[in-house]
């Protein structure tokens, strides 16, 4: 009974890491097929816009709300549960109402921007730097993963936002799990680009054809 139940086991991963390269494939070939120099260029307006201007002035008006200097918890990459329920209460009522509507608006907008947005430029850079055929190619879905850590993330804060003055440590951790996981995979979108920037240059931009053997 145990080796069948660990049969069933390995299936059912099996079966989990097949669905998984099967999404990553699709986003991939939408990212690939969706690119081309105007979107990137109106998509990073996009992207300046939310990141330079929309954002701060959420969290100026949040700091407001709470008579205090405070850091959103989305903008840290670790925190234990103690520190993330006395950020929560440092918010204050007012500041508490308002991170839940930031949560719930701009921040479910700004990810879908940003994972276009280097979706979109990775698929351009990397046809730009890479051979069809390469491996590399499927590494443009890779801003799909900071977009769903970062719902996950908005899903876990909004949550303890709206328990407080309850506290679940697991609520907390998994959030900040889900946090850092976030800022890996958008990190890693950055650096991609920049490695891929680089290649593409030495190409002179030049759209890579397939090797013909």
């Amino acid at each position: 009974m145990i080796p069948a139940a660990e049969d069933g086991g390995s299936i059912t991963q099996q079966r989990i890491l097949t669905e998984t390269f099967y999404m990553v494939n699709i986003i991939s070939q939408k990212f690939h097929a969706w690119t081309n120099g105007w979107r990137v260029l109106i998509l990073l307006v996009a992207d300046g816009l939310m990141m330079g201007y929309i954002m701060p002035l959420a969290g100026g008006i949040m700091a407001l709300a709470a008579n205090a200097s405070v850091t959103p918890l989305d903008l840290m990459f670790f925190y234990t549960p103690d520190k993330a329920f006395a950020m929560i209460k440092k918010y204050g009522e007012a500041g508490r109402a308002l991170y839940m509507k930031i949560e719930l608006t701009a921040d479910i907008i700004y990810p879908i921007i940003y994972t276009l947005f280097y979706g979109l430029l990775l698929s351009w850079l990397m046809q730009r730097a890479f051979k069809p055929e390469s491996k590399m190619q499927k590494f443009n879905a890779m801003p799909a993963g900071a977009w769903l850590f970062d719902l996950l993330e908005n899903v876990g804060i909004v949550s303890m936002l709206a328990m407080y003055p309850s506290q679940l440590s697991m609520l907390a951790w998994l959030t900040m799990v889900f946090g850092s996981l976030k800022w890996a995979f958008a990190i890693g979108s950055m650096g991609l680009s920049l490695f891929s920037l680089v290649i593409a240059a030495l190409n002179g931009f030049k759209k890579q054809r397939y090797v013909k053997i």
